[in-house]
């Protein structure tokens, strides 16, 4: 059975969309077989592989409309063996409010993946900078939360909010649902303000901490304007590099 991490944390700009591509593809490029589910309507993780997210017929709107199943949803991303996309658009922004009268919307997304994750080693869902519906579907999904965290001094800043709600969805609508884990993203070693997040967040946050940093990067941050991952836009750089041991210890802690 597939194992399903939400990549989440309200706060924008601390990385949940760069580590959902470039977490992704290093898994597939160590042989896992992934799907990611792009659940945000800025749908940046679908123009970061390198698709047309205006040219897309069916996504993970109409997905959740029943409009079309999920095996319609998926598109295969080029390049990458092993890999397959539920794109996102801008459209995705109306769902909250279409899906209102609908009984059970927090399980509409589960209920379509269970058809498919036996298919997959890993499903990884990229969450909205907001603890909304769509956030929520994500959750009611997912097996465990894996939380980005950048390295700046606010870092902790609604982190306190998005484990209640966590905490909710573990009480009312899954009851598996547990943090993975956190990752610290954009940390620069030259800095005394990074090394001390990191301790802060160490004291003050009650779940693992994945060993692997990811540095402020230059090529990390090019690579989406090229449609690329980071291990196939620059697979000598330290963005590919620590993605990829990012990737192994996940991998590591499923095979426990």
């Amino acid at each position: 059975m597939g194992r399903i991490i939400a990549i989440a944390n309200q706060k924008g700009g601390v990385g949940k969309t760069t580590t959902s591509i470039n977490l992704s593809a290093c898994l597939a490029e160590l042989g896992k077989k992934v799907l990611v589910i792009d659940l945000d309507p800025q749908g940046n993780t679908t123009s970061g592989f390198g698709i047309d997210k205006e040219e897309i017929e069916n996504t993970v709107y109409e997905l959740m409309l029943g409009e079309c199943s999920i095996r319609e949803s998926m598109t295969k991303v080029e390049n990458i063996e092993h890999l397959s996309l539920i794109p996102s658009n801008v459209n995705l922004a109306g769902a909250e409010i279409e899906l209102l009268g609908i009984n059970e919307k927090e399980y509409i997304l589960k209920n379509a993946v269970d058809y498919i994750r036996d298919d997959y080693d890993f499903i990884i869902i990229d969450c909205p900078p907001s603890l909304n519906m769509l956030t929520v579907n994500a959750m009611t999904t997912a097996d465990s939360i894996l939380v980005p965290i950048q390295c700046e001094y606010y870092a902790l800043e609604g982190i306190s909010q998005l484990i209640h709600t966590i905490d909710l969805v573990q009480e009312r609508l899954n009851s598996n649902l547990r943090i993975d884990g956190v990752v610290f993203t954009m940390y620069d070693a030259r800095t005394n303000l990074s090394s001390d997040v990191v301790d802060t967040v160490k004291e003050n946050l009650n779940a693992t901490v994945y060993q692997t940093i990811i540095p402020r990067n230059v090529r990390l941050a090019e690579a989406p304007s090229h449609g690329l991952p980071i291990n196939l836009y620059d697979p000598k750089s330290s963005g590919a590099e620590s993605y990829r041991n990012l990737a192994k210890e996940i991998i590591e802690r499923k095979d426990v």
